[in-house]
């Protein structure tokens, strides 16, 4: 059973960057390191949406359109740790991040494909 936490949200200026963390447990390295692993928002009143994704060994990077060029995924498997770059922050990138884990290969965009989730992060884009 993996656990994941999220961390490093808060109140942005528009334009400005966050960089969220998501440190894994209860699994071992090896197993975490060829999981999948993707990052979810959801903002009031809206859906889940897919944000980006990883496939375990990282030749694979599915992003959503709203915020490529802008947020980026990586991971440190020593760590355990996913990490999710985000800059030139829009107030329309407000929302609950969540990251998720899939002991598939590659990364999908749909939330049904992660056995696993984190509680959250808020991050909130305003001046």
């Amino acid at each position: 059973q993996v656990q994941l936490v999220e961390s490093g949200g808060g109140l942005v200026q528009p334009g400005g960057s966050l960089r969220l963390s998501c440190a894994a447990s209860g699994g071992s390295a090896r197993t975490f390191s060829t999981y999948a692993v993707g990052w979810f928002r959801q903002a009031p009143g809206k859906e889940r949406e897919f944000v980006i994704g990883r496939s375990a060994s990282g030749d694979s990077t599915p992003t959503a359109d709203s915020v490529k060029g802008r947020f980026t995924i990586s991971r440190d498997n020593v760590k355990n740790t996913v990490y999710l770059q985000m800059n030139s922050l829009k107030p329309e990138d407000t929302a609950v991040y969540f990251c998720a884990a899939s002991p598939r290969y590659y990364a999908h965009s749909y939330a049904s494909t992660y056995d696993y989730w984190g509680q959250g992060t808020q991050v909130t884009v305003s001046s």
